[in-house]
């Protein structure tokens, strides 16, 4: 029996630029500490290979700091790793990887593919062929040489690549780093490990991607997960078990709001998030004055309390009631100011004139407020 952990997509130094740098930070640490969790489950498991199949770093010039700490991650498991890169860090002649030599960052069982050549591992009666990048994008299929691979007779031959097996995306789209689809049975292959897709998908019995082990996008891709691969003996079809390793549950949701209980569905859906959550919201339709200000307190509720919250209210448009402009005692001059916002809200100044109306009825409001002490 040979176990494997099957892992990719790392991306370890990944910025989140769209979000509070203080939520950045902290959804960079979570996939530091998804390596750590795959050591864990390595060593819980008792697996013989881990397998991450590229794009370890999210880019080349990551910090000396962020390589040291990745590598330190993957300490707990004394087993052997075995690493590819990807399109994101490829083995070009000054790399991540040749700067993680220098630092003496990479520990002893951490074996680095960096060149296309079987890797041997005889007590395990394995041999690992890696098809590594060594640049960004090609269009030749590095996993041609898989088949001549000579390797010694009744052993497991593991594949391990990053790239797009051909037939996958949509028609008419060309992909850079192909993949045959059929490798798996051409090469006679007991398992091919593919990274790139970051979501877990199965190809067929034999080549699966394992996909990020923590989410790092607004997509519904079956992320945050490790595959356990199980193969019986050589040439026997593997089990297959993925395994949830993500910490953050990332969601998107999109809401039209016309009526008055649009805003209660909305504010239910903020008022259930919790610390796990990373939601992006995109509203559009109208709401009154009233409504906005429930959706903002919502909003800022809803942020400190899930790990981000992403809330597009650009297209929200803002249509005052008779009874939010007799709430304000907008009249005279006043009243014929916020008359012509509203109707700027269609104008190409339409934001500001939004902005200037929420902001209008903050001021009257508070001024009633006070005048009520």
């Amino acid at each position: 029996m040979l176990k494997i952990l099957h892992s990719a997509d790392w991306q370890i130094g990944k910025q989140y630029g769209q979000f509070e740098p203080d939520e950045a930070v902290l959804l960079a640490e979570a996939r530091i500490a998804a390596v750590e969790r795959l050591a864990t489950l390595a060593t819980e498991h008792r697996v013989d290979l881990v397998l991450v199949a590229g794009d370890v770093f999210d880019a080349q010039g990551i910090a000396d700091k962020t390589v040291l700490r990745l590598f330190n991650a993957t300490r707990s498991h004394a087993g052997p790793w075995v690493m590819i890169p990807g399109n994101h860090d490829a083995a070009l002649s000054e790399s991540v990887w040749t700067r993680a030599r220098r630092l003496d960052a990479v520990p002893g069982n951490v074996h680095l593919c960096l060149r296309p050549e079987p890797l041997y591992f005889e007590g395990l009666n394995a041999v690992v062929l890696p098809a590594p990048l060594t640049q960004r994008h090609t269009y030749n299929d590095l996993t041609d040489w898989f088949a001549a691979a000579d390797t010694p007779a009744g052993s497991h031959r593991i594949g391990i690549a990053h790239g797009a097996v051909q037939g996958l995306l949509a028609e008419g789209i060309d992909s850079a780093n192909p993949i045959a689809a059929e490798r798996a049975a051409q090469a006679r292959l007991d398992y091919l490990a593919l990274g790139d897709w970051h979501g877990c998908r199965r190809v067929d019995a034999r080549c699966w991607y394992s996909g990020t082990p923590e989410t790092d996008r607004f997509r519904n891709n079956d992320s945050g997960r490790a595959l356990l691969v199980e193969i019986a003996e050589p040439g026997a079809v593997p089990q297959v078990t993925p395994v949830d390793t993500g910490r953050y549950r990332w969601r998107s949701e999109a809401l039209t709001l016309q009526v008055a209980s649009d805003v209660d569905v909305l504010c239910t859906l903020l008022g259930a998030l919790e610390a796990r959550d990373v939601v992006q919201i995109d509203l559009a339709g109208q709401t009154d004055l009233a409504g906005l200000t429930r959706i903002r307190e919502a909003v800022t509720q809803a942020r400190g309390r899930a790990r981000a919250v992403l809330a597009d209210l650009d297209r929200v448009r803002i249509e005052p009631t008779d009874a939010d402009l007799a709430r304000l005692a907008a009249e005279g001059y006043l009243g014929e100011v916020i008359a012509d916002l509203r109707a700027a809200q269609d104008g190409a100044g339409g934001d500001i004139a939004r902005d200037a109306l929420v902001l209008l009825a903050g001021l009257l409001d508070a001024r009633r407020a006070e005048a009520a002490r």
